[in-house]
């Protein structure tokens, strides 16, 4: 076996399980999770006709690289979404559409780290455990730059040291992040991609939460727009990770893209060639659906932003919370050590958040995530509400 199997860690969810294992919630109580970040508004019924309009594609084989219709959609999309000089993001060459952010990040990793010579991937701390376990797997180590309340939940590139980047090959970036929300400004986009040129890697930006914002004049920047502002529109060692599962709540569909710098998407495509991801067919036209619609997405936005606006005064009785930039998380400060806190929630209450630390590792003695939960609004307006109003009364049952 691949000996850097043993590297990787539990993944959040099994150490939640094992956390819990053994506990008696309490049954007169409704089981309300906030756990998982797995988007429950209804699925565009739009799409859901395009699927069952073409379940004869399922007799074909689909090309790893994707139908033109979809890469000119997506093309379309992104330059419209982040302000894109014309024709400069070319569907034959910048685009690559994936099976999901998840596949698709942890298949960059293995196309693009070269184990041969030292090599680091270098990712905000906490973060997906995809950048990490695709790390390990691909040979290279994981560098873990820290995101808490003292920096605003971006990473401080100011205090890396140039010892860093020597053998950093990719850059993680994360926004809106996960969990906090955190959307990264154009000025500090710009230095990451000064530290790429100078230093010669990938920056990777995951931005699967981008269309989830709460102001519809102010959505998040992206990287490719920062891109664009600085005049580069060969998004030279840049590349996004983009899909519809937040966006279009479409989770089960796994369909996103890829989408940046051509040379390195070159290499990507011959690697994916080989590793068997090709999209089906008929997900591909149902993605071309969603793509091309933007009211769905604009009702998607009002659901979350009823969701922070009703939950947020009522846990800011008992607890340190602030809304997010972005995103569908809550990112609180617990008033007792976040694995205790998960367990005694689930134990009371029947409610069920993720602990932080499992999103996290300890650098330095420091773990940003310790004393934190992550918590996802996806439930119905009216669950999330029960569920912070169980919380209120958890932690005052704790105080008291």
């Amino acid at each position: 076996m691949n000996p850097n199997l043993e590297r990787l860690h539990p993944y959040p969810f099994e150490k939640l399980a094992k956390l819990k294992a053994g506990i008696t919630v309490p049954e007169h109580l409704k089981p309300i999770s906030l756990g998982i970040g797995e988007p429950k508004h209804p699925s565009p019924a739009f799409v859901k006709q395009v699927i069952a309009d073409n379940l004869d594609k399922l007799a074909n084989y689909p090309t790893t690289k994707g139908i033109d219709e979809l890469r000119e959609a997506i093309a379309h999309w992104a330059s419209k979404r982040f302000q894109l000089a014309e024709g400069s993001l070319d569907p034959a060459h910048n685009v690559v559409p994936v099976n999901g952010t998840r596949e698709a990040i942890f298949a960059l990793v293995q196309a693009v780290v070269d184990a041969s010579k030292p090599a680091t991937v270098v990712s905000p701390n906490p973060f997906y455990q995809i950048y990490e376990g695709a790390a390990f797997l691909a040979g290279a180590d994981p560098v873990y730059l820290p995101c808490d309340a003292s920096n605003g939940f971006i990473p401080d590139f100011d205090a890396v040291p140039e010892s860093v980047w020597e053998d950093c090959q990719i850059l993680f970036l994360c926004s809106p992040g996960n969990p906090s929300g955190a959307v990264i400004p154009r000025e500090t986009l710009v230095k990451v991609i000064e530290l790429a040129d100078r230093h010669d890697f990938l920056v990777a930006s995951d931005e699967c939460y981008s269309e989830l914002y709460p102001d519809e004049a102010t959505p998040p920047e992206g990287l490719l727009q920062t891109c664009a502002a600085i005049g580069r529109h060969d998004f030279k060692r840049c590349i996004v990770f983009h899909s519809l599962s937040k966006r279009s709540n479409l989770p089960g569909l796994r369909s996103g893209f890829v989408a940046g710098d051509a040379e390195v998407l070159a290499g990507y495509l011959k690697y994916r060639t080989y590793h068997g991801c090709a999209m089906p067919v008929h997900n591909q036209l149902a993605s071309i659906a969603a793509w091309s619609d933007e009211d769905h997405v604009r009702e998607n936005r009002a659901a979350y932003r009823a969701k922070f606006e009703a939950v947020v005064p009522i846990l800011r009785e008992v607890m340190n919370v602030d809304f997010p930039d972005a995103g569908f998380y809550l990112w609180p400060e617990t008033p007792m050590d976040d694995e205790t806190f998960a367990k005694e929630l689930s134990a009371q209450q029947n409610v069920h958040v993720l602990p932080g630390r499992y999103l996290s590792r300890t650098v330095g003695g420091h773990n940003p995530g310790e004393n934190r939960v992550r918590m996802a609004l996806v439930a119905p307006l009216e669950e999330c509400v029960e569920a912070a109003r169980r919380i209120v009364d958890f932690v005052k049952g704790f105080k008291a």
